[in-house]
């Protein structure tokens, strides 16, 4: 069983705050209003992961958005496999991609179009929905060899990735899901006028009352005026949560004087909190040489000839943008 603490002002070890520090999701459950979560402040990996590819900010802020959202999703599975986050849109940036690894690896790039993206930028036009435009996201369960994936496709059609995932657990799940994303750069405490980072942070909560009946929500606006708002069918345990949940600021999500810990006992600290181990997460790539050299030698010779240049195939990983050269005569086909 993982070890749990209650979060109190003078808790030790376990549920102090500041414990979990960067980088780690934290667990938690708040037993009275049957709500379980997990909550994240992303740091050092995500400084990495974003400045290896130095993207333009608008991207870098979307992807980070994206990433977020992936480590919270991911470490949900309880199984050895992967949680993948895929957009596929009409706008300059055409694609993320977020793929979570358990227990801990976390991989991700961005695909746009600069000239796009520069026009968007001098227009006023780099909010969130502008730049990814519209089209889908896709949130895929793998795990591993010889079984089925699962996938879910959600509509990207100028709504958050906030409200994307309360929608893809609405209709996916029908678990009552709420989520709260933030992205900033930002000078860390003792740095002065330094080089700023970039950090995101994120939480989630999910209502699992034991009752089934009480996980009824209200319909979704039909859009013709005429809900009726006192019909509403909501638990009075989650109708709190969401109360709760709109007075989060997006600063303390990321703050990391603040903290995972700090922030949950600002919300729940009348009903108590129950916070678990935290799990950590790494920027690590699934890339290696061999992956790659098993690909090309499903090549022919004549696409081998076409990869070669300057007397080498030189690959280069999207996510981590290790640089891999090989010699086309290792993989010189026999007539």
């Amino acid at each position: 069983m993982p070890e749990t603490a209650i979060v109190t002002e003078q808790q030790p070890k376990l549920g102090e705050f500041g414990f979990a520090g960067d980088d780690h999701v934290v667990p938690f459950e708040v037993g009275p209003l049957d709500v379980r979560g997990r909550i994240v402040q992303l740091g050092p990996m995500l400084d990495q992961i974003l400045g290896r590819h130095d993207y333009p900010e608008p991207v870098a802020r979307l992807l980070a958005e994206a990433s977020v959202l992936t480590v919270l999703l991911g470490t949900l599975l309880k199984f050895e496999g992967k949680f993948i986050l895929q957009t596929r849109t009409d706008g300059p940036v055409d694609m993320l991609v977020v793929d979570f690894a358990t227990p801990r690896a976390l991989r991700a790039y961005a695909r746009f179009d600069a000239d796009r993206l520069a026009a968007a930028v001098a227009a006023g036009e780099a909010s969130p929905k502008d730049l990814l435009g519209k089209g889908v996201l896709a949130l895929t369960i793998d795990q591993g060899a010889h079984t089925q994936r699962y996938q879910g496709v959600v509509p990207l059609d100028g709504t958050s990735l906030e409200d994307v995932a309360r929608v893809y657990f609405r209709q996916s799940e029908q678990i009552p899901t709420d989520v709260r994303l933030s992205v900033a750069r930002m000078r860390l405490p003792g740095e002065g006028a330094g080089h700023e980072h970039w950090r995101a942070g994120g939480i989630l909560a999910q209502f699992l009352p034991e009752a089934p009946e009480r996980l009824r929500l209200a319909d979704l606006p039909g859009g013709n005026g005429d809900d009726d708002e006192d019909d509403d069918p909501t638990d009075n345990a989650w109708q709190e949560l969401l109360a709760l949940f709109e007075t989060i600021e997006p600063s303390e999500l990321i703050d990391p004087t603040v903290g995972a810990e700090r922030l949950l006992y600002r919300l729940f600290h009348e009903h108590g909190v129950r916070v678990f181990t935290g799990i950590p997460v790494a920027d690590e790539c699934s890339c290696s040489r061999e992956k790659i050299r098993g690909i090309l030698e499903s090549f022919t010779a004549e696409e081998i000839v076409e990869s070669t240049e300057n007397g080498n195939i030189r690959v280069n990983c999207e996510f981590c943008s290790t640089e891999y050269l090989f010699d086309p005569t290792e993989f010189a086909k026999a007539e």
